[in-house]
This record gives C-alpha cells, structure tokens and sequence, in this order.
C-alpha cells in the first residue's frame, strides 16, 4: 500500500536509540520534530499491526488499507498530539486505529442505511405499502433512540458485536476483559428491550 504522504526510505541507522523506552513512542516523538526518517521507520515498523487490527474490525481489506493510511496520514501531520506522559506510543498508534476503525465502521452503517431509505422510497411498490412502511420507520425511529440511551461502552460494544466479532475479538480490540464486554453487552441488551418496549 502506498502512503499519501512521500517521506525517503527508512535508513536503520538513524533509528537505533537504545533505551528502554517504547520504540513507537521514541519515533513518534522524532516525527513530532519533523523527522522524516522516524515517520518512515515508524510506518515500516508498525503498518503490519495498523493494518492487522484495521482488518479484525473492518474485515474488507481495502478499507482497512484506507483507513491505515490514514492512520499515519494524521500521525505525521499531528504527531504533535501525542503525549508520552500519558502512555506508550504503541498504545497510542493501536487506540488512534481503532478509534478510525470504528468510525469507519459507523460510517459504513450510515451509508447502507441511507441507501437502504432512498432505495425504499425509490421503489415502486405493487401495492400499498403504507401502513408497514409507517411501522418500520417507526421501529426504526424507536431502536435509534433507544440506542441513545445507551452508555458510550455499551453502545460500542453492541456496534462490534453486530458488525460480526466475538466477545473475544470485542475484548482484544477495545482492550478490556472479556467478562466486562459480556457484562457491556448483556446489560446494553436488556436496556435496548426496555427501551424499545416500553415506546
């Protein structure tokens, strides 16, 4: 895959600090100060795990390739952002992945959801339709709200889960224990069925 952004090849011996600092962070720090050798260590090194961990959650290659190049695209023009204070560069490289994963995710939902409208309203129906298409507008009205409603965990947790991976996958990718993704997910559940009811 190639990068929007044109930096020269990674040269080894730039990079070879030795410390006990983590790796990502000591690049992400030379990238903050406009080191364009770090930026193409940095994306050598790490896109395999960039583009490893788009895939689990996106599952299409091509825009888990998209989403990794953006990924580095806004590292090298806002390495500035990052804080080794607050955590590892890894951590940091990996949480800005799954962050655009997921929105990429969201984003994905919404389109097939607007075409899925438009090709509903676009459709010729050979009889009328009315009364039903009301109902599921409202259903569908109904299920938004109730997932408002929900907790930002739980509401994650749910969009994993109906985007097709385990609770297993759910605990690697947001990085938490797997009992606490069933508890997420048991407890969103049973609020969406409240919810939902009691419209």
């Amino acid at each position: 895959m190639s990068l929007a952004v044109s930096v020269p090849m990674a040269h080894a011996s730039r990079t070879t600090r030795t410390t006990t600092t983590d790796r990502a962070t000591e690049l992400l720090e030379s990238v903050a100060a406009g080191d364009q050798w770090a930026f193409a260590a940095l994306y050598d090194g790490y896109s395999p795990r960039v583009l490893g961990l788009a895939m689990r959650i996106l599952i299409d290659r091509s825009i888990a390739e998209e989403v990794t190049q953006d990924v580095f695209l806004e590292l090298w023009q806002n390495a500035a952002r990052f804080s080794s204070a607050k955590g590892g560069g890894t951590g940091y490289l990996l949480t800005l992945t799954r962050h655009r994963a997921i929105d990429r995710v969201r984003s994905e939902q919404a389109a097939r959801d607007r075409d899925e409208r438009i090709g509903h309203r676009d459709a010729q129906p050979e009889f009328d339709n009315t009364l039903e298409a009301i109902e599921q507008l409202e259903r569908h009205t109904i299920l938004e709200r109730a997932l408002t409603a929900l907790s930002p965990a739980q509401r994650e947790a749910i969009t994993l889960s109906y985007a097709g991976h385990t609770h297993t996958e759910i605990a690697a990718l947001i990085g938490i224990p797997l009992g606490t993704v069933k508890t997420r997910l048991r407890d969103g559940m049973s609020r969406l069925r409240q919810a939902v009811g009691a419209a």
